[in-house]
């Protein structure tokens, strides 16, 4: 059974870090693209950093350098370490997983970044 489950969403004022996790099932964790995405009122779904099955990292511009995506095999789970929030950072988050699309969701955990 494919699932994801994030955690450690929550509010944080701006300049502030919070650290997302993502339980993956290990069919996802072992054979699949691994990301996080956000989605808000104001803007389209972005991806934000992605790390594939070989380790390689990618990142949006809009958090290069402030968002870091890691991964713990032993556990299963992906971390996005998100450093100097802005207020716009304010968002749905969700972890996704997939080959050649984010095929598989978790339920989002929200995050809130106030100036």
């Amino acid at each position: 059974q494919v699932r994801l489950s994030e955690s450690g969403g929550g509010s944080v004022r701006s300049g502030g870090s919070l650290t997302l996790s993502c339980v993956a099932s290990e069919e996802l964790f072992s054979s699949y693209r691994l990301g996080f995405l956000r989605t808000s009122r104001d803007k389209e779904r972005e991806g934000l950093a992605g790390i594939d099955i070989d380790g390689t990292t990618i990142y949006a511009d809009s958090v290069k350098g402030r968002f870091t995506i890691s991964q713990d095999n032993a556990k299963n789970t992906l971390s996005l370490q998100m450093n100097s929030l802005k207020p716009e950072d304010t968002a749905m988050y969700y972890c996704a997983s997939g080959r050649d699309a984010w095929q598989y969701w978790g339920q989002g955990t929200q995050v809130t970044v106030s100036s």
